[in-house]
């Protein structure tokens, strides 16, 4: 696969740097997307994969680095700043609130007010309006909820990821980061995220993919970032490499691009 022009970058993280007292989570981590792309990222536990994602979602601040936006230098200092440009992360528990029905939890904190003068002065919100758009979006998806009405509570865990990740399509139009999406979800449920993954693609929006699923990551990813220790060490068009390559990159087994101090110490010894 040919090397993306600048102009199709939607996301470019370089150089990011995070302590944590005498902890360095993220030492050098860097991180392209393209456009319309599904960028896996993969790494053992502590390879600093959450503490990178927390960073591009704005909630936690790096100590170093830049990261850019369609080409735009950005400073996430909160959530709401990356939010604002067009970045939404889903994790692993979804932030959905089970007493509340679909509509209820796809427009929280983002409750449309009525388009009736007289209303919105009592900050009445639009219902009928909220309702249509969430059964847009989910219908545009593909999402198989029997009505928006209902209650979180007893949907499925697969409809409930679905509900999270069309929820984040509407508010983030540009880039969808998700964090093991599949990773409580059977067989079944599981194809279906991943089928609403390739839609997203479909539909122009760029995801970033957090998992240890290598089977699932060649079904659905475009490229892999691998990380170790805190470090980009590698990335893959996933049409080159197979799940082993992957996790010899992961564990160190296979050379990686940018060595880590640990690949150091093991060519001195």
């Amino acid at each position: 696969m040919a090397l993306a022009a600048d102009q199709d970058l939607v996301l470019h993280a370089r150089n990011i740097s995070r302590r944590y007292g005498a902890v360095t989570a993220l030492a050098d981590a860097s991180l392209t997307l393209r456009r319309g792309e599904v960028m896996g990222l993969v790494g053992d536990n502590g390879a600093g994969k959450s503490t990178l994602l927390k960073v591009l979602s704005g909630a936690v601040i790096p100590d170093g680095g830049t990261i850019e936006v369609e080409g735009a230098p950005v400073d996430f200092r909160r959530p709401t700043d990356a939010l604002a440009a067009g970045i939404e992360t889903v994790y692993q528990d979804l932030a959905l609130v089970d007493t509340m029905s679909a509509v209820q939890n796809v427009y929280l904190g983002r409750e449309e007010l009525s388009t009736n003068p007289f209303l919105k002065a009592l900050n009445i919100v639009n219902d009928r309006g909220m309702r249509a758009r969430s059964r847009e979006v989910l219908a545009e998806l593909g999402v198989g909820i029997q009505s928006v009405n209902v209650s979180v509570k007893g949907m499925s865990g697969g409809q409930r990821q679905c509900l999270a990740i069309a929820r984040a399509l509407l508010w983030g139009r540009s880039i969808v980061i998700l964090d093991e999406p599949t990773a409580a979800l059977g067989v079944r449920e599981s194809q279906q995220v991943l089928d609403l993954i390739g839609r997203l693609r479909e539909h122009g929006v760029s995801v970033i993919l957090v998992s240890h699923n290598m089977q699932q990551l060649h079904t659905v990813a475009d490229r892999v970032t691998v990380m170790r220790l805190g470090r980009s060490v590698a990335v893959r068009d996933i049409a080159d490499v197979t799940a082993q390559d992957i996790v010899g990159l992961i564990t160190g087994a296979i050379p990686a691009d940018v060595p880590t101090p640990e690949d150091t110490e093991t060519l001195v010894s």
